[in-house]
């Protein structure tokens, strides 16, 4: 959380320069400096434990223009030093959403040049023969599950176009609590203890989530330091989606109980070590679009009707 109080209060403990952030777990105030590489070297040290990045990976880096793929782009942009033949390509989705995503784009050109990045833009409607606008017009469907499903479609035919072998997504410490909060309500545990890191040989690209040691506040601030946030408008169709119900009362939950997000966390790992078996290798192309799924039609041509 931002930083507050007043004289010796609200100085660096590392350095004595006035603090920009308390962080919620140690209630150690830092200064900006500071802050960034505690942060950075979190995430760095959250890559090297987990073996997410290799030397010679091509990385495609989900970037939406929004706050979290902003802040992705960075870290893994300065990362390169740790493996110089490491490469990450930036990818944005352009979903088709009227009045919103035209400035999203526009940010996500912008990060991408100034650091030098390879960036492509691929769209729903070059993807799948209509943007989101239209494949949820006058349907009791919710949006955001609907245009999920098709991103990761979409992200997966530009990491075959683009020949990458990775796929990194700026989710944090609050997107992942929140979905083992909307896995619990749904009862659905195969989501609960699934695990997309590795991706299956011959089946899936691996997935990786370097930010989600961090919370979105951290995330915010680390943007407005470096110099990099941008006032962005909200999707507008999130307020349609359960996740919006589950983030508020988990934040309430945060703010009395300092520590829940990062427990959460840890219950869904104990229960992933635990419970979670690589599958039997029996999977299925899609009798419909030929794609590789785990059942006989995928998830997305079931959302496009074309059964």
């Amino acid at each position: 959380m931002p930083a507050s109080g007043t004289g010796s209060e609200n100085k660096c403990a590392l350095c004595g320069k006035p603090a920009v952030i308390r962080l919620s777990n140690s209630k150690i105030r830092l200064c900006s400096g500071h802050f960034i590489e505690e942060v950075e070297n979190r995430v760095y040290a959250h890559i090297r434990n987990n073996k997410m990045i290799s030397p010679g990976d091509r990385i495609l880096v989900g970037l939406s223009g929004g706050k979290d793929s902003t802040a992705l782009l960075l870290m893994l942009h300065g990362y390169r030093s740790d493996f110089k033949d490491a490469e990450p390509v930036a990818v944005t989705v352009d979903e088709g959403i009227s009045g919103y995503r035209e400035e999203t784009v526009e940010a996500a050109v912008s990060i991408a040049s100034e650091l030098g990045i390879e960036h492509h833009i691929i769209s729903f409607d070059e993807i799948f023969d209509a943007d989101l606008d239209k494949i949820v017009a006058g349907k009791d469907v919710r949006a955001c599950s609907v245009c999920g499903v098709l991103r990761r479609r979409a992200l997966i035919k530009a990491a075959e176009r683009f020949s990458a072998n990775k796929i990194a997504t700026g989710h944090n410490l609050d997107d992942e609590a929140q979905s083992v909060i909307m896995n619990v309500l749904r009862g659905d545990s195969a989501s609960l203890i699934q695990d997309t890191s590795e991706g299956y040989p011959g089946y899936f690209i691996p997935r990786i989530k370097p930010l989600s040691v961090l919370s979105e506040k951290e995330i915010v601030t680390y943007l407005l330091v470096r110099g990099f946030y941008r006032d962005l408008p909200e999707c507008p169709y999130a307020g349609t989606a359960m996740r919006l119900e589950v983030r508020i009362m988990l934040a309430e939950l945060e703010h009395r109980h300092p520590g829940t997000k990062g427990h959460l966390m840890k219950f869904q790992e104990t229960l992933k070590q635990s419970c979670y078996e690589k599958p039997d290798g029996k999977f299925y192309n899609c009798r419909i679009c030929g794609e590789i799924s785990s059942s006989e039609v995928c998830q997305v041509c079931r959302h496009l009707k074309r059964e």
